[in-house]
This record gives C-alpha cells, structure tokens and sequence, in this order.
C-alpha cells in the first residue's frame, strides 16, 4: 500500500514538473517577443521625442522674435497711432502663426503615435520571424515590403497559396484602420522581360501590384481604399549585379498612409479653431 501511494506521489510530481517546464518555455517566448516590440517601440519614441525637441526649438526662436518686436514696438514712440496699429497686428498675426505651429506640431505627434500602434499591429499579426517580411516606418508612413517568391512563382503575376495567407493577416489589419489608404507597389530586377501580352518591367511590375490588390479586395479591404503602381526596377533597394541582389529588389511594397482629403480636412479644422480662437 505504501509502495502504491510513494509511486503516485512520484508520478504527480514528475507531471507538475513537465507542466512547469513547458509553462515556463511559453512564458519565456512571450517575454522575448514583449522585449522585442518594446525595443521597437523604444527606437520609435526616441524618434518622435527628437522631432518634438526640434519643433520646440523652432517655436521658443518664434516666441523669442515676438518678445523683440513687442520690445521694439515700446521704444518706437513717435509711430503714429495708425502705424502702432499695424505692428500690433503684424504681432498678432505672429501669435497666430505660432499657435498654428504648436497645434500642427500635436497633429503631428498623434499621427506618430498612431503610425507606432499600426506599425505594432502589424508585426503582432505578421510576425518578424520571416526575414522576407519587413515592416518599418519612414517619414511618418508605414512601409511592409514582401519579397516576390511568397508571392509569385518566377515570371508570374498570379499569387500564390501561400501569399494569400500573408496578404490575409495584411488585410486584417488594414481593415482595422478605416482612416488609412494602401498603395500596393510592385518591383522586379533589372532583367529584360516579355512574355505574352506583357512587353517588359514596367508591364510586370504593374501587373503582380494589381493581382494584389484584387487579393486584398476578395479578403474585404474596400476597394476606395487601395492603389496600384508599378515601378518596374527604377527604384532597386541594392545594385542588380547578383542573382541575390536582384531576388532582394523583386519584391511587392505596401504602403499604409492617411487619407489625403483626410489630411487636408485636419488642417482645415485647425484653421477653423485658430479663426475662431483669435475672434
């Protein structure tokens, strides 16, 4: 009876130690892949707080130009009332211009911030382990490159099974944030191309960008909502003098961006509250 229970107690304990084990592991991966975005984000916040201490800068030399004037203006007694008037107007407007700067310079750091949450977005749907996705911000836009052999077989603009899979977790995404275009862009290597109807890059290149795009309209992206371009092999990330170079410069980049009428909409509001405010 002993010997029954002292080999019940060893199995349970060995059973809680695989669990332990396997428990931890997970733990472990998900730890790496929080450091992972967290280090990602870290690069990403030190950006936006460089670019927010330029704009300060420029705003504290603005401010400082109106403290001048306003000075210059006291010492300025012998400007008569009519030309006292229009400094003082001149100054306001400086004002104005200033406060537009400070809420444009806000705009500007919620974009950001926005583009940081989309940008980790799509690395938690994607994935970074692949290393022929890449997804990276530039000049305030979202860049996701994939390169061609999980989208197309060589020659072909028809996609593929497997890309599907990707463009579906793209899609996913996108579709999440209702405010932002894609423009899909497609680019080949510099080798000289005809098949069939197509008469060179510039043909295939346009062409595997618009079976792309269809892929993303049959996954639901609205179709209002997406671009193709071509760009044949005028913009190749390395020089085409290997066969490595040019696999790495064949490759489809998706390009997720603000809606430009949506833009211009911002700025027309903030103009609207600076005219309202300075009444």
């Amino acid at each position: 009876m002993k010997k029954l229970v002292l080999l019940s107690l060893s199995a349970m304990l060995m059973l809680s130690s695989c669990v332990s084990s396997k428990k931890y592991e997970e733990l472990e991966a998900t730890s790496k892949k929080n450091k992972d975005l967290l280090n990602s984000a870290t690069v990403k916040l030190n950006t936006c707080l460089e670019e927010r201490a330029s704009l300060s800068a420029r705003s504290e030399v603005l401010q400082d130009q109106v403290t001048d004037l306003r000075n210059a203006a006291k010492e300025l007694s012998i400007l008569t009332t009519k030309g006292a008037t229009n400094l003082e107007k001149t100054l306001e407007s400086l004002q104005e211009k200033d406060l537009r700067i400070t809420r444009l310079q806000d705009a500007l750091t919620r974009k950001d911030s926005v583009n940081l949450a989309l940008v980790s977005s799509f690395k938690k749907e994607i994935g970074m382990d692949d290393p022929d996705i890449q997804i990276n911000v530039e000049k305030g836009v979202v860049f996701i490159s994939i390169a061609d052999k999980l989208l197309f077989k060589s020659g072909s603009y028809n996609v593929t099974s497997q890309a599907k899979e990707v463009l579906a977790k793209v899609a996913k995404v996108v579709n999440g944030k209702p405010d932002f275009e894609c423009m899909v862009e497609g680019h080949t290597d510099s080798q000289s191309y005809k098949k069939g109807v197509l008469l060179d890059n510039w043909d295939l290149s346009v062409k595997r960008s618009t079976s792309v795009v269809r892929v993303l309209e049959d996954l639901g992206v609205q179709p209002q909502r997406l671009v193709a371009a071509g760009r044949s092999f005028y913009v190749p990330l390395v020089d085409n003098d290997t066969a490595e170079n040019r696999a790495r410069n064949r490759r489809t980049r998706i390009v997720v961006l603000p809606k430009i009428d949506q833009f211009y909409d911002m700025v027309e509001k903030e103009m609207k509250n600076l005219s309202t405010s300075s009444n």
